[in-house]
């Protein structure tokens, strides 16, 4: 499974505080990219129908994605709004 990142996703996490950029950094950047499963993901959600695009929650902050095949491309990490 290929990985890429948006930019908006790079800059997004560049502003988390630093426990929070090195959680969402070790996940994304190591643990996923050592499974690469999406059924593993905490949280999945699909949102769209035609399956493209996904979030998940990892503690206290949202990942969007992209699939397309074999690419998956984070989109943004945004901090879980409050409800």
């Amino acid at each position: 499974m290929e990985m890429r990142y948006a930019r908006s996703f790079l800059v997004d996490l560049k502003s988390l505080e630093p426990a929070a950029y090195q959680q969402v950094y070790d996940f994304v950047f190591i643990e996923f990219g050592k499974k690469g499963l999406l059924h593993c993901l905490p949280e999945i959600r699909q949102l769209d129908t035609e399956g493209i695009f996904y979030r998940f929650t990892l503690d206290n902050y949202l990942i969007g994605m992209e699939v397309r095949g074999n690419i998956v491309k984070f989109l943004r990490v945004i901090p879980m709004p409050d409800v």
